[in-house]
C-alpha cells in the first residue's frame, strides 16, 4: 500500500496521507515521500494548489514510533525536519482538510499548511510530552506565532487533545465545516486559489513568511522588489483589463511579459 496518495484535477492537487492502520502516522520512509511529493509539485507549472488530508477518517497521528530501531534517532530528525521544511516553504497555497485526529507531528503537518479547515470529528493534540519527547515538525517556531506564547506552552507542555470548536477560537482552524458540507467547501475554496494570479500569490505567501522575522524597512523593500515582478507578467495587465471591462473570472496565466 502507498503511504503517500497523489491525484490532480485541473490546477488542484491532492495528496492523501495513507496508512489507516496506523491512522495516518508516517514512519521515516513516508515522511522522506511526502518531502519528495511536496518538492515534485512545487516545480510542478500545472499544479497551483494543493489539497493535503489523510485516510479513512484520520488526518495523521504523527510519527510512527514502531518499526526497525538500527537508525540513529538524529537520522530520523533530519528526515522529519527536511519533510517539515519542504512542507513550510512550499510556494503554493496549501489547504489542510482535517476530518478526524491530528496530533504530534500531525498537528504540526496540518499547522503548517496556509489554511486549515476541518469538520467536527476534528482533533488537534500537541500530545509529545505525553510520550515523553518534546515538540518536533516546527510547533516550537510555528505555535506561538499563531496562538501566543501563553497559549503555546499550554498546548505543549499540557499535552491536551483539544475539539475542532476550541481550534478555530484558538486560532489553529481557519473553517470549521459539517462533515457533510467538508468536501465541497474545500473544493471551492481550492478552485477560487487556482484562479487567482500564480505569481502574486505565491509572493504575498512568501512575504508574510518572511515578514515574521522581519523589521518593517525589510518588509517594504522585498514588497517592492515582489511588484517589480508581479508587473512583468502577463497578469496585471489582464486583470487590469477585468477590472474595466467587468470580467468577473479573469484567466490568469502567471507568465513572464518582458521580452
Amino acid at each position: 500500500m502507498d503511504p503517500i496518495l497523489v491525484s490532480q484535477e485541473g490546477a488542484i492537487a491532492r495528496i492523501t496521507l495513507n496508512r489507516p492502520s496506523r491512522r495516518n502516522a508516517l514512519d521515516p520512509a513516508a515522511w522522506q515521500l511526502l518531502r519528495a511529493t511536496v518538492g515534485k509539485l512545487a516545480e510542478d507549472s500545472t499544479v497551483r494548489v494543493v489539497v493535503l488530508s489523510g485516510a479513512d477518517g484520520s488526518f495523521c497521528a504523527g510519527s510512527d514510533l514502531g518499526g526497525p530501531k538500527d537508525e540513529h534517532p538524529l537520522e530520523r530528525m533530519r528526515r522529519l525536519n527536511n519533510a517539515a521544511l519542504a512542507v513550510h516553504e512550499f510556494p503554493k497555497p496549501l489547504i489542510a482538510r482535517v476530518d478526524g485526529p491530528a496530533v504530534g507531528a500531525g498537528a504540526n503537518l496540518a499547522l503548517a499548511c496556509d489554511f486549515v479547515v476541518a469538520s467536527p470529528a476534528a482533533r488537534f493534540g500537541e500530545i509529545f510530552a505525553k510520550r515523553g519527547l518534546s515538540v518536533d515538525f516546527g510547533g516550537s517556531w510555528l505555535l506561538p506565532r499563531l496562538v501566543g506564547l501563553q497559549q503555546a506552552k499550554r498546548l505543549l507542555m499540557l499535552a491536551d487533545v483539544i475539539e475542532a470548536e476550541e481550534a478555530r477560537e484558538l486560532g489553529l482552524v481557519t473553517w470549521l465545516k459539517p462533515a457533510a458540507e467538508l468536501d465541497e467547501f474545500v473544493t471551492d475554496l481550492a478552485g477560487r486559489l487556482a484562479a487567482l494570479p500564480p505569481v502574486a500569490v505565491s509572493q504575498s505567501k512568501a512575504l508574510l513568511h518572511q515578514g515574521a522575522d522581519q523589521t518593517l524597512r525589510q518588509a517594504l523593500d522585498n514588497e517592492a522588489r515582489a511588484q517589480a515582478v508581479n508587473l512583468a507578467t502577463e497578469d496585471v495587465p489582464i486583470a487590469y483589463r477585468a477590472f474595466l471591462d467587468k470580467v468577473a473570472e479573469p484567466s490568469y496565466t502567471g507568465r513572464w511579459a518582458v521580452r
